[in-house]
């Protein structure tokens, strides 16, 4: 077993998922983490330091799935006032993201032309949970398991879990736009 010192000097990765990051800075926030892209390049988290962000855990196969159009409208509206959305597909539901990451692009970007930043397809519940949704759970202000897929984080502009919104809640929802806005506002 290892334990908590060892850890803290080790680079704790899921090699299967991609989702990084040093043991260490996992409490120093949301941009210590990288990630490999849907294309396979990995993507220091590091690189969205200053911008207000979304991660949503996503599925093709899903009753949530027309989410994508409103994910991509707001990813269109706000995304040059400092705003991002990172999509993570994951099959932890009911086998619902079955296909490959580039069958995941494809789907994406042909029925809702997707342009927001992708990532290859992770566990975010279960043993085999990545270290970015431990991380997100355990600093949002809930710390249930992840309830279904389209489960949103808003990671405020310092790297902290503002706000976390349920898979039904839709991304045009009011408190979803408010809490983007207040947090684009803050300087």
């Amino acid at each position: 077993m290892i334990t908590a010192a060892i850890l803290a000097t080790i680079l704790f990765q899921d090699s299967a998922a991609g989702v990084s990051s040093s043991n260490s800075m996992q409490d120093k926030g949301f941009f210590a983490f990288q990630a490999t892209t849907i294309d396979g390049k990995n993507q220091p988290f590091k690189l969205y330091t200053g911008k207000v962000v979304l991660v949503v855990n996503v599925a093709s196969k899903c009753g949530l799935t027309p989410q994508y159009a409103k994910l991509q409208a707001l990813y269109k509206k706000y995304s040059s006032q400092g705003f991002i959305i990172l999509g993570f597909p994951s099959n932890n539901f009911k086998e619902q993201e079955p296909g490959s990451d580039a069958d995941i692009k494809k789907f994406c970007t042909l029925n809702y032309g997707v342009t927001f930043p992708m990532f290859s397809k992770i566990d975010v519940n279960g043993e085999n949970r990545v270290p970015l949704y431990e991380w997100l759970i355990k600093h949002a202000p809930t710390h249930n398991d992840i309830e279904w897929n389209f489960e949103k984080f808003l990671i405020s502009k310092d790297g902290q879990v503002a706000a976390r919104f349920a898979p039904k809640v839709e991304p045009d929802d009011k408190q979803v736009i408010e809490h983007i806005e207040k947090l684009i506002a803050v300087k």
